[in-house]
C-alpha cells in the first residue's frame, strides 16, 4: 500500500486540495474502482477501496472487498525487458542510469 509520506508528496503536489481522487479498475477482479483520498484534522480518510504505487507514477488500486480479503496486489509481476547493449541481450533494468536514459529516448520507426 502507499505510505503516509508518500500521500503527503502527493498532497503537496497539488497544493490547496483536500482531495484527491483516482479511478481505474480493481488490480484483482477487475471491477470499476473510485479510490478518495481525503487530508482531515485526524489524518487521512481513505474511502471506496485500497490505493497502490508498485512503480513510480504508475498507480493500482483494489476494491473494498478485494481488499478485505487480502490487502496484498496478487498476480503482480514486473514485466522484465531485454535489449542490445554492447553486443549482449541483457535486462534493461541491470544497466547504468546513462544507458538506461538512453533506452528511454529511443524512438521505434516502422519502414
Amino acid at each position: 500500500m502507499m505510505t503516509i509520506r508518500r500521500l503527503h508528496e502527493l498532497f503537496d503536489e497539488s497544493p490547496g486540495q483536500s482531495k484527491l481522487c483516482f479511478a481505474g479498475t480493481c488490480h484483482d477482479c477487475g471491477k470499476k474502482v473510485n479510490v478518495e483520498v481525503a487530508l482531515t484534522a485526524e489524518g487521512f480518510l481513505i474511502r471506496g477501496g485500497a490505493l497502490y504505487e508498485p512503480e513510480a507514477r504508475k498507480f493500482s488500486s483494489k476494491c473494498e472487498a478485494c481488499f478485505e480479503r487480502g490487502p496484498e496486489l496478487r498476480n503482480f509481476r514486473r514485466c522484465e525487458v531485454y535489449s542490445r547493449v554492447v553486443g549482449y541481450l541483457r535486462p534493461v533494468v541491470q544497466w547504468n542510469e546513462g544507458k538506461q536514459a538512453e533506452f528511454r529516448e529511443r524512438r521505434a520507426y516502422r519502414l
